[in-house]
């Protein structure tokens, strides 16, 4: 458990998903799928794409803009960014620098943190710390990811998955009692091939994976991913809880990374707890990663779900593989 100086909240939230709806239906033109398949496995019926010649940094501008204009201040007042994605335009310059100097941050330093879909958790932990220990007051940070660019849309194992948005959250500090109570992560790189994405290097065995020759895609084992995912899920959630003796029936919501609906099921079955206190957003976003949890947020929070005082936990995993998980008391 992080011993905070200062309370750290959630002050202002944004999200952005593009126009573009790719349904189920569309994909049974494109691949060897059905609608009734993928809803039965996945609970997925829609996905958003952005334009494949826009750039996805654009996505993460919008929703840091929207973010702001909730939190009530302007992007001078900003002075950290922390940009977690698994699908940056460029290695160099930095998603962060770019979304820094497209909104005007001027007074922010700016860095890009890859946990693949736990990025978001990552980011929210990193951020904390430096305003709670007072080196920083207000951080942005920004979940982007534009995974149908680096998918195989001729595999269906993966393409029916993944979507693109991102989420923003404006991170400071917050009345005592309220805002982020204790943060717990956890990585396992010895399993990290699970879920691939290359760059720079791939190996004989990475080209064997991708069947289609497509080699600069996403790969992933479904069935290994989703065992690690439940149990990480369910014990992630557990471990902020219980640091904060705190009983999961006093949760109000529980938002996590929305990768499958039998993974969420699987999890909040071994928690004990109803999917009532669940914001479900993946039957029409799909998977988009670090954007997840933020995009859920906002969404509820615009739904009138969110009041003040009410108990959260937000939980990811992903790939590295990554997981972790964050107890929150709303602050708004």
């Amino acid at each position: 458990m992080i011993k905070s100086t200062k309370s750290v909240g959630i002050i202002g939230t944004g999200s952005f998903v593009p126009e573009k709806v790719l349904t189920n239906n569309d994909l049974e033109k494109m691949v060897d799928t059905s609608d009734e398949w993928i809803i039965k496995r996945t609970g997925i019926s829609e996905r958003r794409i952005l334009d494949h010649d826009t750039p996805n940094y654009t996505m993460g501008i919008e929703a840091a803009n929207r973010a702001l204009e909730d939190a009530g201040l302007k992007a001078e007042d900003i002075d950290l960014l922390i940009l977690s994605t698994e699908a940056p335009d460029y290695m160099s310059p930095s998603m962060s620098c770019i979304i820094q100097g497209a909104i005007g941050a001027v007074n922010a330093i700016a860095f890009d943190l890859n946990a693949a879909c736990t990025g978001f958790i990552y980011s929210l932990s990193v951020a904390r710390q430096f305003i709670a220990n007072g080196v920083y007051r207000n951080a942005l940070v920004i979940g982007c990811e534009g995974l149908s660019k680096i998918v195989d849309w001729k595999d269906r194992n993966t393409c029916i998955l993944f979507g693109d948005a991102s989420g923003a959250v404006v991170l400071g500090e917050v009345d005592e009692g309220y805002g982020i109570l204790d943060s717990f992560l956890g990585s396992n790189g010895a399993e990290g091939m699970n879920i691939t994405i290359p760059n720079l290097y791939l190996s004989e065995e990475e080209k064997a994976k991708r069947v289609n020759e497509k080699y600069n895609t996403l790969w992933m084992d479904g069935k290994e991913v989703f065992k690690f995912a439940v149990k990480a899920m369910s014990s992630a959630t557990m471990h902020v809880l219980d640091n904060l003796n705190m009983d999961i029936k006093e949760l109000d919501f529980i938002f996590p990374h929305q990768a499958n609906t039998r993974i969420i099921d699987g999890a909040i079955k071994k928690l004990g707890i109803t999917d009532d206190k669940i914001h479900y957003i993946i039957n029409k976003y799909g998977n988009i990663s670090s954007a997840s949890i933020p995009v859920a947020m906002d969404e509820a929070k615009r739904d009138g779900k969110l009041k003040k005082g009410d108990n959260m936990v937000l939980v990811a995993f992903g790939g590295g593989l990554t997981w972790g998980s964050m107890a929150v008391k709303w602050s708004k």
